[in-house]
């Protein structure tokens, strides 16, 4: 659900181009200034860095002039022997290099290591002698440290770096084995930035209540608020660690660090605890889950799963807590059992030993990048040791091709996953479908334009709530950030926002309006099929990052939500509305999601401690006074829905369902409670519910009373990656139960086709995707259709049960049944939805846009659709269900290219038995024809899936056909002539057809009297390949009376010379297309290959008529492509 989108902002701390590393002389002395020449284009390149030059002059400073005394306690100050200040030995280094003589650095600016802070605001980076603070947007410096020459003889140059989550304390590792750690303060009385105001005629202007200013909005970047205040860095004290550092990883309350002689984990508390202890030590030798020789090489922790990876020396993996309760020992000396783990990862080949890790709290996942570049997934089902295996991620390209493995990372909201290696990155999404690889990219055209993200990735993060990347590449002094255009569906799990695709950005929105056009138009790849909308530049600077966005079913409507407030947006009068007071908007946060009913905004929303669900109207100003309805509630809103044309289903922390019923009258709404299912005991963790439907059967939906519902519905629920159906059924004391049954695996988004229907009271008609102009009528009780159809998408493939019903019968564990099983639907691109009116899903597929011409890559993505109804016609077919299938394809006959989809279905088919030869009573390919042998096209749809197939299995296709000579025959007598050109292939290549056969003198009599000159032309080019010398040509001519019987001089016969030449004449016929002959017009041996059959219906052409019509095209265009149908 994520895709790149542009190209990157460069960022870079210092507006000089970064030096070319020095050549040492044998002697170790210093290099001279002529030894470390600039690269030969800094002269071109020096401008793109002049508007950074004064970030790298703000706050500036070196660690001597740190006060040693702010910031640490006497404690500290023992513990921290030496320190920058103390025990400096000279100041007159010698001028030979040792370990302990580093004053001669090379510090070409080269950026080694960068964290981010857990909100996101704050990014540190360090060279080897020189640490800086960023702020991630607008993307500026606010503070730097260069560490004295006298610091880095002492200590070391900088190695490394962690972060503590809060972003208030900072470590730099350094390669003598310190531990240097510094304090990061705001300072909000200094600003070291702000903002120019632009007026602009688009400027709008909010009241402060106080009434002593007002602010003005001009066109300031995203999250830049009113200023940027000061950051201090104090340096807070230095520790030794004697054993050699592993890694390192800051936690709120602790600096963890594993040793590696002897292998231990020590716990340094960045205060003291009750006892007065600062520091607890653990051998890895006494952990009894893990081998007494391993060395600790990586961890990673997350808060929300209260869960630790570590990754040691021999490739394998552990899921790792801390004990509750395990206190510091005094004594750092004594080791204490603080941590208990389980080894999740063991690698069997050295392939696939653990290189990276990384966790996904929202779907539970473990990631575990390995030696050969492969992600191993594995799920987190509880905290005892279960994580079985979920799926493994494998690039296409070789280990050699992708280099090594160096970092991973998944989005905050978990749907989407970075990879980065040596020689460049892959994003795949939450189950396995990439969506982005720079390993398309042209690495000369890269290097020559000194684009290193596309060439490489050393550490990346995920900044504004996913809308973008953080990359740093090796050997580089730049910053790159790269935009991520995301699903609405990714913040607002909603099935409006499934339903109709809502691309959001880091300042904009994109809606397809596939929807409202033609068929064969929603079918382009044209760009022109995205609306692109720009949020209000006061909005994002105050409210950025944009965590939440929703549209309504009928695309007219749509709102976002930042960290704070909401505004909406009319697709068709092109305007916002926000809130005029900006402590109305500050005053309260969308968690819990938003959806449209009709012209209502119903938000879930947190103030202070209050958890409540609001009505907006688009027609009243956005206020706290215009609120229509509030509704509160104890706990806070997990999630909203809306369901059929008046409920709304709530389900909250308390782990309960509500059921609302929305009754709107003119200008007053009503929300009433009719129900409650407590769901304690069934939902173990409410946090991990994505998203909630249900379905009511029908005699309830339309005649029953609404306060029963809860008692009849079929509820589904998406738990991480698992859709799970409750079952209402009675126990023996009469008490309503669910019986629980998980029906799907790693399921990214599903789309219940019900809830997708028209709410009533809109003005106007609206195409939805459910109702198709050409008549599908789902709403028919006898309908085989789609409307209570269950779509999903997997990672790899789509999926769909046609009627929810069969599934919710089957769906009780105590029936014993099989779930019946759902249809298969192989893309090869991101689905993003199912258009049910035009028979196809729709989607989108990446690409990386490079040119010779351009200085830059960019990222760009086009639109993709593929037929559904081939999959489920065959499902249909396979189940001896013939009627379903028939009345399904009826009501997409509508479609220009309903032949060419049966067209498919039977290629597919044909392929599949050619290979597996099943038994007669297993075969589906007698089926198939007879289904097709019920439509017009039917003729025609054979004879095209002959030219697309090899001529092997036309056998296999004939066997159950009547011979091509009566299909000949049967095309000739209702007029389709190209049609039976087309058999006259089959007839030939079957070896039915000799040299004196009359089907090609009728046939030729036939075109002649319907003056289709184009089917002369090529019947006449037939006969001289089936006689290169010519004479059955000739005598075919002279029968059909196109030519008298003498035969000229060189006594062949010449496709020009016809008498009255009717080739020649026919371009002055408009209805006949061009005169030139198409060198892919009939092919006269082996079939052409079955290359076509995957092509979407984007491939057919707008101008097609019907299949089989007899229409007259270009010179051989019934062979050279698919017909339209």
């Amino acid at each position: 659900m994520y895709w790149p989108l542009g190209t990157p902002s460069v960022y870079a701390a210092s507006k000089q181009l970064r030096q070319k590393k020095a050549v040492h002389i044998s002697d170790a002395t210093f290099p001279s200034d002529h030894d470390s020449p600039l690269d030969e284009n800094a002269s071109e390149k020096l401008e793109d860095r002049q508007q950074w030059a004064d970030s790298a002059d703000q706050a500036v400073t070196t660690d001597d002039e740190s006060d040693h005394g702010e910031g640490s306690t006497a404690r500290d100050r023992l513990l921290s022997q030496p320190t920058e200040k103390d025990q400096i030995p000279s100041r007159h280094p010698a001028r030979h290099l040792s370990r302990r003589d580093t004053s001669g650095v090379d510090d070409d600016g080269e950026i080694i290591a960068m964290r981010i802070a857990r909100a996101g605001h704050l990014l540190v980076t360090i060279t080897r002698t020189s640490l800086t603070i960023w702020q991630t947007r607008p993307t500026v410096v606010l503070s730097s440290v260069t560490r004295s020459p006298q610091s880095l003889q002492t200590y070391g140059p900088n190695l490394s770096l962690s972060l503590r989550p809060d972003g208030q304390i900072l470590v730099v590792q350094t390669e003598f084995g310190f531990l240097i750690t510094y304090s990061v303060a705001t300072d909000p009385s200094a600003l070291v930035y702000r903002q120019q105001q632009l007026q602009t005629s688009h400027s709008r202007r909010h009241s402060i209540t106080n009434g002593s200013a007002n602010r003005t909005y001009g066109n300031r970047d995203p999250g830049a608020g009113d200023y940027i205040p000061e950051i201090n860095i104090r340096f807070r004290m230095v520790i030794k660690i004697d054993a050699g550092i592993g890694r390192i990883l800051a936690l709120d309350d602790e600096l963890v660090v594993s040793t590696l002689k002897p292998a231990a984990v020590q716990c340094i508390r960045w205060t003291p605890d009750n006892h007065g202890s600062q520091t607890s030590t653990e051998l890895v030798g006494k952990m009894t889950w893990i081998p007494s020789e391993a060395k600790i090489i990586d961890m990673v922790h997350d808060r929300p799963m209260n869960l630790s990876t570590w990754v040691t020396d021999d490739g394998k993996a552990y899921a790792v807590q801390r004990i509750p309760g395990a206190s510091a020992n005094p004594n750092p000396k004594r080791s204490v059992n603080m941590f208990k783990g389980y080894c999740f990862h063991d690698p069997d080949v050295e392939s696939d030993c653990a290189v990276q890790v990384t966790i996904n709290a929202r779907f539970s996942l473990i990631a575990v990048g390995c030696a050969n570049g492969n992600v191993i997934v594995y799920t987190a089902r509880d905290y005892d040791g279960h994580i079985p295996l979920s799926h493994t991620l494998r690039p296409a390209h070789s280990p050699d091709s992708l280099g090594r493995l160096t970092c991973l990372a998944y989005s905050p909201d978990g749907y989407c996953l970075f990879a980065g290696y040596e020689r460049g990155w892959i994003t795949w999404s939450v189950y396995g479908k990439v969506s982005g690889s720079s390993f398309t990219a042209d690495r000369e055209i890269s290097t020559a334009n000194s684009e290193n993200w596309l060439l490489g990735v050393h550490e990346a993060f995920w900044i504004g709530g996913g809308s973008g990347l953080l990359l740093r590449s090796p050997a580089d002094d730049r910053l790159w950030t790269l935009e991520m255009a995301r699903s609405a569906t990714t913040g607002c799990f909603s099935q409006d926002n499934i339903s109709r695709p809502l691309l959001q950005t880091d300042s904009g929105l994109m809606i397809y309006k596939g929807y409202d056009v033609p068929d064969l138009t929603a079918i382009s790849v044209e760009a022109s099929l995205w609306h692109h909308i720009q949020i209000p530049a006061g909005y994002l600077a105050d409210q950025w990052p944009i965590r939440c966005s929703a549209i309504s079913l009928n695309g007219r409507y749509v709102a976002v939500a930042g960290r704070r407030g909401l505004a909406h947006y009319s697709v068709n009068s092109g305007r916002w509305k926000t809130f005029d007071d900006p402590n109305s908007e500050n005053e309260f946060t969308v968690r819990g999601g938003m959806f449209w009913h009709q012209h209502l905004l119903i938000v879930a929303v947190e103030t202070g401690t209050h958890y409540q669900l609001r009505l907006y109207s688009r027609e009243k100003q956005l206020d706290e006074t215009e609120v229509l309805h509030v509704e509160n509630f104890e706990a806070p809103i997990i999630c909203i829905t809306s369901s059929g044309v008046d409920s709304l289903l709530i389900y909250t922390h308390e782990n309960v369902l509500f059921h609302y019923v929305i009754d709107v009258v003119d200008s007053t709404v009503t929300l009433t409670q009719v129900g409650q299912i407590g769901l304690q005991g069934i939902i173990r963790a409410p946090l991990r519910v994505r998203s909630v439907s249900w379905v009511v059967p029908e005699e309830q939906l339309h005649h029953g009373d609404p306060s029963q519902d809860v008692a009849t519905a079929t509820v589904i629920f998406l738990v991480d990656g698992k859709l799970v159906m409750l079952q209402p059924s009675a126990n023996d004391q009469g008490e309503l139960k669910y019986d629980m049954r998980v029906i799907a695996q790693n399921v990214e988004w599903y789309s219940l086709m019900r809830d997708n229907e028209l709410v009533g009271g809109e003005e106007g008609s609206v195409s939805l995707p459910f109702a198709p102009i050409g008549g599908l009528n789902i709403h028919t009780p006898q309908s085989n259709g789609l409307r209570d159809s269950l779509w999903y998408f997997d990672g790899s493939s789509m999926a769909v049960w046609p009627d929810v019903q069969d599934v919710s019968s089957s769906a009780p564990a105590d029936y014993g049944r099989d779930l019946p099983a759902a249809v298969q639907i192989n893309v090869d691109f991101y689905p993003l939805c199912t258009l049910v009116s035009k028979g196809i899903v729709f989607g989108v597929e990446p690409e990386l846009a490079q040119r010779r011409d351009l200085s830059f890559a960019f990222w760009r993505f086009a639109t993709r659709t593929h037929l559904f109804l081939p999959p489920l016609l065959r499902h249909h077919l396979a189940q001896y269900n013939s009627p379903a299938a028939l009345h399904l394809s009826h009501q997409y006959q509508h479609l220009p290219y309903f032949a060419h989809a049966l067209e498919i279905l039977l290629h597919n088919v044909l392929d599949e038995e050619v290979e597996t030869s099943p038994p007669p009573e297993n075969a589906i390919l007698p089926r198939v024809l007879s289904f097709l042998s019920s439509f017009p096209q039917y003729l025609d749809i054979i004879v095209q899936c002959t030219r697309k197939t090899e001529v092997r299995s036309w056998r296999t296709l004939f066997a159950h056909l009547p011979s091509p000579q009566k299909l000949f025959e049967e095309s000739l007598d209702k007029g389709s002539l190209k049609t039976a050109g087309g058999y006259l292939l089959v007839l030939h290549n079957l070896e039915e057809l000799h040299t004196g056969s009359n089907q090609s003198l009728r046939l030729l009599h036939r075109a002649k009297e319907e003056h289709d000159w184009e089917l002369c032309k090529e019947l006449a080019r037939f006969l001289m390949a089936l006689d290169e010398s010519g004479n059955t040509l000739r005598h075919a001519l002279v029968e059909v009376e196109l030519r008298d019987g003498v035969d000229d001089e060189s006594g062949g016969a010449q496709v020009g010379d016809m008498p009255h030449d009717p080739i020649t004449r026919m371009g002055t016929n408009g209805s006949h297309g061009s005169t030139h002959p198409r060198g892919d017009g009939w092919h006269y041996g082996r079939s052409a290959s079955a290359r076509g059959h995957n092509r979407s219906p984007g491939s057919v052409g707008a101008n097609s008529g019907g299949t089989g019509g007899g229409t007259a095209r270009g010179s051989g265009d019934y062979f050279a492509s698919v017909p339209g149908p």
